[in-house]
């Protein structure tokens, strides 16, 4: 969590175990008690400021999106796309989650700023009210309802906002009773997107599974996805949401998946696949700002991580990384694939970009979740920091 100073369980019982000697020398000598009281009062003190106790700084966290911020929901599908194994999980605190990555995501990274749990995968939660937030991302999936088709079942941008919409309905409506509260409730929470990458991947680039190349030019495929987004991102603002960060696509022609298949590459990007996702991005940022002006009370951010990202592959040692082109892991076919079971990775995951050859380590999550909560010209208009005081 964001709280860096905590009382074990064994230490707390320690102090009451002290604590309680103290108050058995005072019944026998009442001219302690004042100082007794006293010494009480600062212990109490303690344990609040350290007990990790503090209010979170937004009520919930929802996060949407594919495998870049999977949290388990396809441990629980019927589909091919799962990391439900080792090593992936290795560094993180509960193992293996079905996180496509050594550790924590970049959702994951936000949840401990705010002050909030991990938010666990939606399909997860039966019967419970999750009021710090659910995570409805799903991997191989995307925007498009096709995308990742081939693999299974996985959830899909309609699908994620249609189980959110059945959150508001069946137990959020419930639990606040007032639209006043709930109103209140969603329009301070925290709404997150990653999501895209897969529709290029997992659909325009393959054309012998997908039409979507040749029915679509680069452009119009863009216009496409960011159509299709938008009207997701209008129905979540319908349903309550305000606060709304939208992640880039990140260069995708860097990855290890595109370009260890291609001829003569010599590790260089595929400069061509890169630009498809430029389109993207470009008409992003565009559709988030024409929203923000039409949605009155809505702040959407574009998390702009697509030339942070190139930059740490292109410029490795200027953010304390090593090895920006090769997978951590031990991968299929050649470093083009997900993590082969239980492989040990490589002993040191903090000097590497890549954690297999899609996703990123925790260690490049960690600098892009800083620079998006933090820093300045990652999350635009305002970052993290920005959003919650609005």
């Amino acid at each position: 969590m964001s709280h860096t100073y905590f009382l074990s369980n064994q230490t707390l019982f320690l102090h009451l175990k002290t604590a309680k000697k103290g108050l058995m020398a005072v019944m026998y000598n009442s001219s302690l008690l004042p100082l007794f009281r006293c010494l009480i009062t600062i212990f109490l003190q303690f344990v609040s400021v350290n007990s990790g106790h503090s209010p979170p700084l937004a009520p919930a966290l929802y996060v949407f999106g594919d495998s870049l911020f999977d949290s388990g929901n396809n441990n629980l599908l019927p589909t091919l796309a799962k990391a439900n194994y080792p090593p992936y999980g290795v560094n993180f605190p509960k193992g293996v989650t079905g996180r496509f990555t050594d550790g924590r995501t970049v959702a994951d990274l936000i949840a401990e700023y705010l002050g909030l749990p991990y938010a666990p995968p939606s399909i997860s939660i039966r019967s419970s009210v999750q009021l710090t937030g659910l995570n409805y991302a799903s991997g191989v999936c995307g925007i498009l309802p096709e995308t990742g088709s081939v693999f299974g079942k996985c959830l899909n941008l309609d699908d994620q906002i249609h189980l959110f919409q059945k959150t508001v309905e069946l137990n959020l409506v419930t639990h606040f009773g007032s639209k006043k509260d709930l109103s209140e409730y969603l329009s301070k929470s925290i709404f997150t997107f990653s999501i895209g990458n897969n529709d290029y991947i997992n659909n325009y680039l393959l054309p012998l599974l997908y039409n979507s190349s040749k029915r679509y030019n680069p452009q119009q495929f863009s216009q496409l996805l960011v159509t299709n987004l938008s009207q997701g991102l209008k129905k979540l603002y319908e349903l309550g949401a305000r606060k709304m960060i939208v992640f880039e696509l990140g260069p995708i022609g860097c990855m290890p998946y595109i370009k260890n298949k291609l001829k003569n590459s010599q590790g260089r990007c595929d400069e061509k696949a890169n630009k498809l996702v430029w389109y993207y991005n470009n008409d992003l940022g565009s559709m988030l700002n024409e929203l923000t002006s039409t949605l009155n009370g809505s702040t959407l951010v574009l998390g702009q991580v697509n030339s942070l990202g190139y930059d740490m592959i292109k410029n490795p040692s200027n953010y304390g990384l090593k090895d920006s082109s090769n997978s951590c892991c031990k991968s299929w076919l050649n470093g083009t694939l997900t993590c082969i079971p239980f492989q040990k990775p490589c002993p040191n995951t903090n000097p590497h970009f890549f954690w297999d050859a899609f996703h990123l380590t925790e260690a490049a999550s960690v600098l892009i979740a800083n620079a998006c909560i933090h820093g300045s010209s990652v999350c635009r208009p305002v970052n993290l920091e920005g959003l919650l005081k609005i």
